[in-house]
Protein backbone atom coordinates (compact mmCIF):
# COMPACT_ATOMS: atom_id res chain seq x y z
CA UNK A 1 0.00 0.00 0.00
CA UNK A 2 1.22 3.48 -0.84
CA UNK A 3 2.43 5.35 2.24
CA UNK A 4 0.21 8.32 1.50
CA UNK A 5 -2.99 6.37 0.90
CA UNK A 6 -5.91 7.05 3.21
CA UNK A 7 -8.48 4.49 4.31
CA UNK A 8 -11.93 6.06 4.15
CA UNK A 9 -14.04 3.31 5.72
CA UNK A 10 -14.46 3.42 9.54
CA UNK A 11 -11.62 1.43 11.06
CA UNK A 12 -9.39 0.67 14.00
CA UNK A 13 -5.80 1.78 13.43
CA UNK A 14 -3.26 -0.63 14.91
CA UNK A 15 0.44 0.08 15.41
CA UNK A 16 2.18 -3.14 14.33
CA UNK A 17 5.85 -3.73 15.16
CA UNK A 18 6.13 -7.39 14.19
CA UNK A 19 7.24 -8.74 17.57
CA UNK A 20 5.66 -11.56 19.55
CA UNK A 21 5.00 -9.11 22.40
CA UNK A 22 2.82 -7.07 20.04
CA UNK A 23 0.39 -9.97 19.68
CA UNK A 24 -1.66 -9.06 22.78
CA UNK A 25 -2.33 -5.62 21.34
CA UNK A 26 -3.21 -7.13 17.96
CA UNK A 27 -5.73 -9.46 19.63
CA UNK A 28 -7.35 -6.47 21.30
CA UNK A 29 -7.50 -4.54 18.02
CA UNK A 30 -9.06 -7.51 16.20
CA UNK A 31 -11.60 -7.89 19.01
CA UNK A 32 -12.53 -4.20 18.78
CA UNK A 33 -13.16 -4.46 15.03
CA UNK A 34 -15.50 -7.39 15.58
CA UNK A 35 -17.48 -5.72 18.35
CA UNK A 36 -17.77 -2.40 16.52
CA UNK A 37 -18.17 -3.67 12.96
CA UNK A 38 -15.06 -1.86 11.74
CA UNK A 39 -12.21 -2.64 9.36
CA UNK A 40 -8.66 -3.01 10.65
CA UNK A 41 -5.74 -0.96 9.36
CA UNK A 42 -2.34 -2.28 10.44
CA UNK A 43 0.33 0.40 10.30
CA UNK A 44 3.97 -0.62 10.36
CA UNK A 45 6.59 2.11 10.68
CA UNK A 46 9.98 1.24 9.23
CA UNK A 47 13.00 3.03 10.65
CA UNK A 48 15.91 4.64 8.79
CA UNK A 49 18.82 4.31 11.25
CA UNK A 50 21.14 6.83 9.61
CA UNK A 51 21.33 10.61 9.69
CA UNK A 52 18.65 12.40 7.68
CA UNK A 53 21.19 13.54 5.07
CA UNK A 54 22.58 10.06 4.46
CA UNK A 55 21.57 8.67 1.06
CA UNK A 56 21.78 4.97 0.25
CA UNK A 57 19.02 3.95 -2.13
CA UNK A 58 19.86 0.26 -2.03
CA UNK A 59 19.85 0.10 1.78
CA UNK A 60 16.66 2.11 1.93
CA UNK A 61 14.95 -0.23 -0.56
CA UNK A 62 16.04 -3.28 1.48
CA UNK A 63 14.70 -1.87 4.75
CA UNK A 64 11.46 -0.83 3.11
CA UNK A 65 11.00 -4.26 1.55
CA UNK A 66 11.67 -5.89 4.93
CA UNK A 67 8.90 -3.69 6.37
CA UNK A 68 6.53 -4.75 3.60
CA UNK A 69 7.24 -8.44 4.28
CA UNK A 70 6.68 -7.95 8.02
CA UNK A 71 3.43 -6.12 7.39
CA UNK A 72 2.20 -8.90 5.12
CA UNK A 73 2.85 -11.37 7.95
CA UNK A 74 0.92 -9.13 10.32
CA UNK A 75 -2.08 -8.97 8.02
CA UNK A 76 -2.09 -12.77 7.81
CA UNK A 77 -1.87 -12.99 11.61
CA UNK A 78 -4.85 -10.65 12.02
CA UNK A 79 -6.89 -12.87 9.73
CA UNK A 80 -5.79 -15.94 11.68
CA UNK A 81 -7.10 -14.25 14.83
CA UNK A 82 -10.49 -13.91 13.17
CA UNK A 83 -10.65 -10.30 12.02
CA UNK A 84 -14.21 -10.22 10.63
CA UNK A 85 -13.87 -7.20 8.34
CA UNK A 86 -11.31 -6.08 5.81
CA UNK A 87 -7.68 -5.97 6.96
CA UNK A 88 -5.45 -3.37 5.32
CA UNK A 89 -1.72 -2.93 5.62
CA UNK A 90 -0.17 0.52 5.67
CA UNK A 91 3.59 0.98 5.52
CA UNK A 92 4.97 4.28 6.75
CA UNK A 93 8.36 5.69 7.56
CA UNK A 94 9.00 6.38 11.26
CA UNK A 95 9.32 7.66 13.89
CA UNK A 96 6.38 5.58 15.02
CA UNK A 97 4.42 8.19 16.99
CA UNK A 98 4.46 10.74 14.18
CA UNK A 99 3.54 8.14 11.57
CA UNK A 100 0.63 6.77 13.61
CA UNK A 101 -0.76 10.22 14.31
CA UNK A 102 -0.49 11.11 10.63
CA UNK A 103 -2.26 7.88 9.65
CA UNK A 104 -5.07 8.30 12.19
CA UNK A 105 -7.08 10.97 10.36
CA UNK A 106 -9.99 8.69 9.47
CA UNK A 107 -9.62 6.12 12.27
CA UNK A 108 -12.23 5.73 15.00
CA UNK A 109 -9.60 4.67 17.50
CA UNK A 110 -5.92 3.73 17.75
CA UNK A 111 -4.58 0.58 19.41
CA UNK A 112 -0.89 0.28 20.29
CA UNK A 113 1.24 -2.03 22.38
CA UNK A 114 3.40 -1.01 25.34
CA UNK A 115 6.61 -2.72 26.40
CA UNK A 116 9.59 -1.76 28.53
CA UNK A 117 11.84 -0.45 25.75
CA UNK A 118 12.35 3.33 25.90
CA UNK A 119 11.01 3.83 22.35
CA UNK A 120 7.86 1.87 23.18
CA UNK A 121 7.26 3.81 26.39
CA UNK A 122 7.71 7.10 24.54
CA UNK A 123 5.23 6.10 21.83
CA UNK A 124 2.71 4.89 24.44
CA UNK A 125 2.78 8.37 26.01
CA UNK A 126 3.09 10.58 22.95
CA UNK A 127 0.33 9.08 20.83
CA UNK A 128 -2.48 9.38 23.43
CA UNK A 129 -1.22 12.81 24.46
CA UNK A 130 -1.60 14.16 20.92
CA UNK A 131 -4.36 12.07 19.32
CA UNK A 132 -7.83 13.49 18.82
CA UNK A 133 -9.54 10.09 19.19
CA UNK A 134 -9.40 7.28 21.80
CA UNK A 135 -6.08 5.46 22.10
CA UNK A 136 -5.92 2.03 23.76
CA UNK A 137 -2.49 1.06 25.06
CA UNK A 138 -2.21 -2.70 25.57
CA UNK A 139 0.67 -4.11 27.66
CA UNK A 140 2.18 -7.45 26.68
CA UNK A 141 0.95 -10.29 28.87
CA UNK A 142 -1.06 -9.11 31.84
CA UNK A 143 -2.49 -12.45 32.97
CA UNK A 144 -6.15 -13.24 33.62
CA UNK A 145 -8.36 -10.23 34.20
CA UNK A 146 -11.92 -9.76 35.36
CA UNK A 147 -14.60 -8.78 32.90
CA UNK A 148 -14.59 -5.29 34.33
CA UNK A 149 -14.15 -1.78 32.95
CA UNK A 150 -12.82 0.81 35.40
CA UNK A 151 -13.39 4.48 34.54
CA UNK A 152 -11.47 7.22 36.30
CA UNK A 153 -13.44 10.48 36.38
CA UNK A 154 -12.87 13.88 37.95
CA UNK A 155 -16.26 15.60 37.89
CA UNK A 156 -15.35 17.96 35.04
CA UNK A 157 -16.80 18.12 31.55
CA UNK A 158 -13.52 16.76 30.16
CA UNK A 159 -14.11 13.42 31.83
CA UNK A 160 -17.54 13.01 30.21
CA UNK A 161 -15.94 11.65 27.03
CA UNK A 162 -14.02 9.02 29.02
CA UNK A 163 -17.19 8.08 30.89
CA UNK A 164 -19.09 7.68 27.63
CA UNK A 165 -16.35 5.50 26.15
CA UNK A 166 -16.28 3.35 29.31
CA UNK A 167 -20.04 2.75 29.14
CA UNK A 168 -19.71 1.97 25.43
CA UNK A 169 -16.97 -0.61 26.02
CA UNK A 170 -18.85 -2.19 28.92
CA UNK A 171 -21.98 -2.49 26.79
CA UNK A 172 -20.10 -3.93 23.80
CA UNK A 173 -18.35 -6.51 25.96
CA UNK A 174 -21.18 -7.21 28.41
CA UNK A 175 -18.78 -6.35 31.25
CA UNK A 176 -19.44 -4.67 34.58
CA UNK A 177 -18.39 -1.05 35.10
CA UNK A 178 -16.72 0.56 38.11
CA UNK A 179 -16.62 4.37 38.08
CA UNK A 180 -13.94 5.77 40.39
CA UNK A 181 -13.57 9.40 41.49
CA UNK A 182 -10.52 10.16 43.61
CA UNK A 183 -11.41 13.70 44.60
CA UNK A 184 -8.54 14.77 46.86
CA UNK A 185 -6.87 17.23 44.46
CA UNK A 186 -6.42 20.59 46.19
CA UNK A 187 -3.80 21.59 43.64
CA UNK A 188 -6.16 21.10 40.69
CA UNK A 189 -9.18 23.20 41.72
CA UNK A 190 -10.08 26.84 41.27
CA UNK A 191 -9.44 29.18 44.20
CA UNK A 192 -13.09 29.33 45.22
CA UNK A 193 -13.10 25.56 45.90
CA UNK A 194 -10.00 25.41 48.09
CA UNK A 195 -12.11 25.87 51.23
CA UNK A 196 -13.72 22.46 50.55
CA UNK A 197 -10.53 20.75 51.62
CA UNK A 198 -10.93 22.17 55.12
CA UNK A 199 -14.27 20.39 55.49
CA UNK A 200 -14.11 16.75 54.44
CA UNK A 201 -17.84 16.22 54.91
CA UNK A 202 -18.71 19.15 52.65
CA UNK A 203 -16.11 18.03 50.10
CA UNK A 204 -17.59 14.55 49.99
CA UNK A 205 -21.15 15.87 49.66
CA UNK A 206 -20.20 18.31 46.89
CA UNK A 207 -18.21 15.78 44.88
CA UNK A 208 -20.86 13.06 45.31
CA UNK A 209 -23.43 15.38 43.74
CA UNK A 210 -21.06 16.11 40.83
CA UNK A 211 -20.42 12.42 40.30
CA UNK A 212 -24.11 11.51 40.31
CA UNK A 213 -24.85 14.28 37.83
CA UNK A 214 -22.15 12.94 35.50
CA UNK A 215 -23.15 9.28 35.75
CA UNK A 216 -26.95 9.58 35.70
CA UNK A 217 -27.45 10.17 31.93
CA UNK A 218 -25.23 7.23 31.02
CA UNK A 219 -26.89 4.96 33.56
CA UNK A 220 -30.25 5.74 31.96
CA UNK A 221 -28.91 4.93 28.48
CA UNK A 222 -27.35 1.64 29.61
CA UNK A 223 -29.60 0.24 32.36
CA UNK A 224 -28.44 -3.35 31.78
CA UNK A 225 -24.82 -2.64 32.74
CA UNK A 226 -23.82 -3.82 36.20
CA UNK A 227 -22.31 -0.69 37.67
CA UNK A 228 -20.95 0.63 40.93
CA UNK A 229 -19.60 4.05 41.77
CA UNK A 230 -16.82 4.88 44.24
CA UNK A 231 -16.12 8.35 45.58
CA UNK A 232 -12.84 8.32 47.50
CA UNK A 233 -11.19 11.12 49.45
CA UNK A 234 -7.85 10.12 47.96
CA UNK A 235 -5.65 11.36 45.16
CA UNK A 236 -6.75 9.98 41.78
CA UNK A 237 -3.77 7.66 41.32
CA UNK A 238 -4.19 6.21 44.79
CA UNK A 239 -7.90 5.66 44.21
CA UNK A 240 -7.30 3.93 40.87
CA UNK A 241 -4.39 1.68 41.83
CA UNK A 242 -6.51 -0.74 43.86
CA UNK A 243 -9.50 -0.49 41.51
CA UNK A 244 -7.55 -1.67 38.44
CA UNK A 245 -5.80 -4.56 40.15
CA UNK A 246 -8.00 -7.13 38.37
CA UNK A 247 -9.68 -4.92 35.74
CA UNK A 248 -9.89 -5.85 32.07
CA UNK A 249 -9.75 -2.23 30.90
CA UNK A 250 -9.02 1.14 32.47
CA UNK A 251 -10.53 4.25 30.82
CA UNK A 252 -9.16 7.73 31.54
CA UNK A 253 -9.46 11.18 30.06
CA UNK A 254 -6.70 13.53 28.98
CA UNK A 255 -6.46 16.35 31.48
CA UNK A 256 -3.05 17.79 30.86
CA UNK A 257 -1.90 21.28 30.11
CA UNK A 258 1.34 22.88 29.00
CA UNK A 259 4.36 20.62 29.35
CA UNK A 260 2.25 17.60 30.40
CA UNK A 261 -0.52 17.34 27.77
CA UNK A 262 -1.62 13.89 28.92
CA UNK A 263 -2.03 14.75 32.61
CA UNK A 264 -0.26 13.34 35.65
CA UNK A 265 -2.87 10.69 36.49
CA UNK A 266 -3.06 9.24 32.98
CA UNK A 267 0.73 9.27 32.64
CA UNK A 268 1.23 7.43 35.92
CA UNK A 269 -1.51 4.89 35.31
CA UNK A 270 -0.08 4.04 31.89
CA UNK A 271 3.06 3.01 33.73
CA UNK A 272 1.28 1.22 36.58
CA UNK A 273 -1.74 -0.58 35.12
CA UNK A 274 -1.22 -4.12 33.90
CA UNK A 275 -4.44 -4.09 31.89
CA UNK A 276 -5.15 -2.17 28.67
CA UNK A 277 -5.58 1.58 29.24
CA UNK A 278 -7.82 3.73 27.04
CA UNK A 279 -7.06 7.45 26.93
CA UNK A 280 -10.04 9.41 25.63
CA UNK A 281 -9.61 13.06 24.61
CA UNK A 282 -12.13 15.44 26.10
CA UNK A 283 -13.36 16.56 22.67
CA UNK A 284 -14.30 13.01 21.61
CA UNK A 285 -17.99 12.06 21.71
CA UNK A 286 -19.33 8.55 22.27
CA UNK A 287 -21.30 7.17 19.34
Amino acid sequence: MDEGERIQRPHVLFGFDGTADNDAALRWAVDETGRRGLDLVMCHCWHWPYASGHVDRDAEAIRKRAGENLLEQGVRRARELGAPGAVHGRLMRGPAAEALLDASGTAEMIVIGARERPDDRATALEVPARADRPVIVVPDGGGDRRELVVAGVDGTERSEAALGFAFEEAALRDWDLHVVYGCWEPGAVIDSELALFNDRELLEKTRAAELEEAVAPWRERHPAIGMRVSLLLERPCEALRDAVEDAGLLVLGDRGTGSDPLGATSTRMLGHARCPVAIVPGRWAAR
